[in-house]
C-alpha cells in the first residue's frame, strides 16, 4: 500500500474506534446509574472484550498473532493500561458523560509535559501555550462558583485528569511498540490483564447489580474489543497527527449519546471547557506537524 492509503486506512479505522469507544462509554455510564460497581465495569468490559480479540486474531493471524516479542514491555504498557481504565472508569461514575470525556481530551497536554519530564525534549512556548489553554479549559468545566445541580464533583476531576495522562503514556508506548509486537498481542493480553485485575476487584468493589447491568456491560465489552482493535491498528497505519483531529469526534458522541440515552444535555461551561482542550489538542498537532516530528505528539484513545 502507498503512503496515502496507510493514512487513509489509518483514519478510518480510528473513526470506527471513536464510534465504538463513544458508544462503549456511553453503555457504561448507563450501567453505572442501574447499580454496577467499578469491579463489574472493568471485569465484563475486559472479559469479553478480550474474547471479541481473541475471534479476530485467531481468524486473521491463528496463534502466531498472540505472541509477543518484548513480553516484559507489553506487561508494563498493560499493567500501565490497567490504571488508567481504572482511574477514567472511576470518572465517569463520579461525572456526566460529556464532562469525563472532554476532561479525558487532556492526553496530548500531558503528552508535552510527559516530553519535557522524562526524555528530556525542548517544549517551546507555542506547546507551552497550548497546554495552559487546555488547562483553563478543565477549570471551566469543573464550573468554578457553581453550587447545586450545576456543580459537579472535584474528585471526579483528579480522577478524570489523572486517566489522562495514563492514557497519553500508554498510547506513547503503544506506538513505540508497533515495530515489534502484532497488533493482536497487544490488545488481546492487555484485554487479559485488565480481566484479571476486574476479577480481583469484584469481591472487593463489585455490587451485584443483576443482569440488565451486566448485559449492558457485556455490550459495552464487545463495542471495546472492536474499539481496542481498530485504535491499536490505527496506531500501525498512520502517523498520529493525522489521526488526533478524528479523536475529537468523540466529544459530539459523548453529547449526543449523553442525551438520548441519560437525558444529559452539557451545561455552557462543558462547551466552552470543550472548545479550549479541543482546540489546545488540534492547535498542538498542527504545531507538530509543521515541524515534522508528529509521532512525539500521541492522540487520545478515551477510556480504553
Amino acid at each position: 500500500m502507498t503512503h496515502s492509503a496507510d493514512t487513509m486506512r489509518g483514519i478510518t479505522l480510528r473513526i470506527a474506534s471513536g464510534i465504538a469507544f463513544s458508544l462503549m462509554t456511553a453503555l457504561i455510564k448507563l450501567a453505572t446509574t442501574l447499580g454496577a460497581g467499578l469491579g463489574e465495569v472493568i471485569f465484563y468490559r475486559a472479559a469479553v472484550g478480550a474474547m471479541v480479540v481473541l475471534l479476530w486474531v485467531m481468524v486473521q493471524e491463528g496463534r502466531d498473532g498472540l505472541v509477543s516479542r518484548r513480553p516484559g514491555r507489553l506487561l508494563q504498557r498493560n499493567l500501565l493500561g490497567v490504571v488508567a481504565m481504572f482511574l477514567s472508569f472511576e470518572s465517569l461514575v463520579l461525572l456526566p458523560l460529556a464532562e469525563a470525556t472532554t476532561i479525558g481530551f487532556m492526553g496530548p497536554v500531558f503528552a508535552t509535559l510527559l516530553s519535557w519530564l522524562v526524555l528530556g525534549e525542548r517544549v517551546g512556548w507555542h506547546r507551552w501555550a497550548a497546554a495552559v489553554m487546555a488547562f483553563l479549559g478543565v477549570v471551566v468545566v469543573m464550573r468554578p462558583g457553581s453550587a447545586g445541580h450545576d456543580s459537579i464533583a472535584p474528585i471526579g476531576v483528579m480522577f478524570g485528569l489523572a486517566g489522562a495522562m495514563g492514557t497519553a503514556s500508554v498510547t506513547i508506548a503503544v506506538r513505540h511498540m508497533a515495530g515489534t509486537e502484532n497488533v493482536g498481542a497487544i490488545a488481546f493480553w492487555f484485554q487479559c490483564t485488565a480481566a484479571l485485575a476486574g476479577l480481583v476487584l469484584l469481591p472487593v468493589i463489585g455490587t451485584s447489580p443483576g443482569w440488565t447491568p451486566i448485559l449492558i456491560l457485556a455490550a459495552a465489552g464487545v463495542l471495546g474489543g472492536f474499539g481496542q482493535i481498530w485504535m491499536t491498528a490505527s496506531l500501525h497505519a498512520a502517523p498520529v497527527a493525522a489521526l488526533t483531529p478524528f479523536d475529537y469526534l468523540q466529544l459530539i458522541g459523548a453529547v449526543a449519546l449523553g442525551w438520548l440515552l441519560l437525558g444529559s444535555v452539557p451545561t455552557a461551561y462543558t462547551w466552552a471547557g470543550a472548545a479550549l482542550i479541543g482546540g489546545s489538542g488540534l492547535y498542538t498537532m498542527w504545531r507538530e506537524r509543521r515541524r515534522h516530528v508528529s509521532r512525539e505528539v500521541p492522540a487520545t484513545p478515551p477510556l480504553s
